[in-house]
């Protein structure tokens, strides 16, 4: 009776009460203690006030109901499909919704339906892929940010694909643990390019200058993800992220040798040569070095480097046995650097030739971060010496003056 006489009042109530009646009869559906029959009745009830012209009648329904397992699912199905300002209420957080109805909404919602959805605790694999294919932007963000969502490294690599450029994604795929290597790579190169086109656009500097400062920035980044990546299945991922993106070049692996960083190298040269890391591990373990250079040959390395690289790989080895760890973990090593420089100079290389230009610029860059390291350092000690005369100009006023003694 209580429920025929609350549909009588909905035809000449205004929009607001309608609201606040929708939302008091909701509450009651899940949590009074009603008759089979006012069950029914208030089902069929709240079902009609879903073709309510107002939203916030429905909105105030799906606040109610959103979080409820009592609920009848095409009641909850209906306000899914409603508009996204109603239906996010329902996609949060209802338990009652199958993955399959999750991922039907994230194909035919709105960003916010999407977003909605990207929120929900422990998401399945399923509903994480459709978002990840086709999720808008603010959703990819808010998949990212849900740490209790599983996302595998390829539906990492197909967000940033679609929306790398965004900062705020790259944020949030940064912040979650246990990252794999190869997309922070992705993320390291997708800020290099964007970093390259900022500078060019206001011209800041010449295009080719930018582009050289974010290769270095770029192949560096790499080498520090690579150094702290341990897993061997995640750095061959890399290897091969980095070769299908035309990153793996000879720059950046000599730059590796002369950052004694040798497990990418031995994994890029698997990967290039087409050889079982294992066995390139062996060769490189060889003291004498045979076989060496027929590997570089099979990797593609060309004939003008090889020197350079075996001097270096004898380098790296050499100064890893000794337990040397010169400067920067991965920052360019003097040490392993003027070995092949000496080496190369002994084999009569031209000044001219690509090689020891690429030589020479890596000197340089050794150079500067030396540099760099020593004017901290001075300014360090200039600080300290400043605060120490400091103190001494206070202890001296502080000090009381000698008393004279009387004749």
């Amino acid at each position: 009776m209580i429920i025929r006489r609350f549909l009588l009042w909905v035809r000449s109530a205004s929009a607001s009460e309608r609201a606040q009646g929708a939302g008091a009869l909701a509450r009651a559906y899940v949590s009074a203690r009603l008759s089979p029959e006012e069950r029914r009745e208030a089902e069929a009830a709240l079902l009609s006030l879903l073709d309510d012209t107002s939203a916030a009648v429905r909105r105030a329904i799906a606040r109610e109901l959103g979080a409820e397992l009592d609920v009848p699912r095409h009641l909850v199905l209906a306000l899914a499909r409603d508009q996204s300002d109603v239906a996010a209420l329902v996609l949060a957080r209802s338990p009652v919704l199958l993955a399959s109805d999750l991922v039907d909404c994230v194909e035919t919602g709105d960003a916010l339906a999407q977003t909605a959805i990207a929120v929900r605790p422990g998401l399945p694999l399923a509903v994480a892929s459709a978002l990840a294919s086709v999720g808008a932007p603010d959703a990819l963000v808010a998949l990212a940010d849900n740490h209790t969502a599983v996302l595998p490294e390829q539906l990492m690599h197909r967000m940033l694909e679609r929306h790398g450029k965004l900062p705020a994604l790259r944020e949030a795929l940064l912040a979650r643990p246990g990252l794999p290597a190869a997309v922070r790579q992705r993320i390291a190169a997708a800020v290099a390019e964007q970093l390259t086109a900022f500078v060019t656009r206001r011209r800041w500097l010449r295009t080719e200058r930018a582009e050289g400062a974010a290769r270095e920035a770029c192949e560096r980044a790499t080498l520090m993800i690579a150094a702290a990546e341990r897993d061997d299945a995640a750095l061959a991922a890399l290897v091969r992220l980095l070769r299908a993106e035309g990153r793996l070049t000879p720059r950046l692996l000599l730059r590796g040798l002369l950052s004694g960083e040798e497990r990418l190298f031995i994994w890029a040269l698997a990967e290039l040569a087409d050889v079982p890391s294992g066995r390139v591990a062996a060769l490189a373990a060889d003291e004498r070095g045979r076989g060496r250079g027929a590997l570089l040959e099979r990797a593609g390395i060309p004939d003008a480097l090889r020197p350079a690289f075996l001097a270096a790989w004898s380098a790296c080895r050499s100064f890893a046995r000794q337990g040397q760890s010169d400067g920067d973990p991965i920052g360019l090593r003097r040490p392993i650097l003027q070995r092949v420089i000496d080496a190369c100079a002994l084999r009569g290389e031209a000044d001219g030739d690509a090689l020891t230009a690429l030589l020479r610029r890596f000197e340089a860059e050794v150079a500067r971060e030396e540099a760099r390291d020593t004017t901290a350092l001075l300014v360090e000690n200039a600080a300290l010496g400043a605060l120490i005369e400091a103190d001494r100009a206070v202890i001296d006023r502080q000090r009381p003056a000698p008393r004279m003694i009387a004749a």
